[in-house]
């Protein structure tokens, strides 16, 4: 089954050398020239995965995927002329799922986006559950819920709880995070301590059994 790309970016350079190399590499590619296209085209279909410019007119990136999520979990690639890691850190809040700065690589890029269809892909066991007192994971539902409620995770935060909770009790460190959930192996492995951050938020109660290792990283007790 043919995958479906949507490129987001107002410059109409950058959206055809994506293309020429998503096609090469068997994507099905659509195009849209800023955010409120995005947004509209997302919800006249469905696509895979999006690689998404920030700054555009009319509707910036950021603000279009927070529209697109409202809906659809889609998982997003964002390109930014902008290295701060204020954009970086803000970007994974809202959802993203990778960050590329430009001038960027598109065969790094292509590269990119099937690392993150391979983590997003469904699993295979259709009743697979992993319970720790109130706290459900449905693995192939992609659902996770806390004492009957379901809450609601971005893509990364879900993969990374999935991966610690099934390398329970195992002292995990920021370097191995990085490599095995985002696929890795160098990078800002500040992005682990945001997206627990938030996972410990959404968990409530159960907030504690991600434990921080000084030093280290972080496990799950169970």
């Amino acid at each position: 089954m043919i995958q479906k790309l949507l490129v987001v970016d107002d410059e109409q350079r950058i959206r055809e050398v994506i293309r020429e190399y998503a096609e090469f590499n068997g994507y099905e590619v659509t195009e849209a020239v800023d955010g409120m296209d995005a947004v509209k085209l997302c919800r006249e279909e469905d696509f895979d995965i999006i690689i998404m410019d920030v700054m555009m007119p009319r509707l910036d990136g950021f603000s279009a995927v927070k529209e697109i999520k409202k809906s659809k979990d889609i998982p997003v690639i964002m390109l930014s002329a902008r290295d701060e890691e204020y954009d970086k850190l803000f970007a994974f809040e809202v959802g993203v799922d990778d960050y590329m700065v430009k001038p960027f690589s598109p065969k790094e890029l292509i590269a990119r986006v099937g690392v993150v269809l391979s983590r997003v892909a469904p699993q295979e066991n259709p009743e697979e559950r992993i319970v720790f007192d109130g706290l459900i994971i449905n693995l192939p539902a992609r659902e996770v819920t806390v004492d009957g409620e379901k809450v609601d995770l971005t893509p990364k935060e879900y993969e990374l709880l999935v991966y610690l909770v099934q390398n329970k009790n195992i002292a995990l460190s920021r370097d191995v995070l990085l490599s095995d959930i985002w696929g890795y192996d160098f990078g800002d492995v500040r992005t682990i301590d945001t997206h627990v951050k938030n996972l410990r938020n959404t968990l409530g109660p159960y907030r504690n059994k991600i434990v921080t290792l000084r030093g280290v990283g972080y496990k799950f007790e169970g």
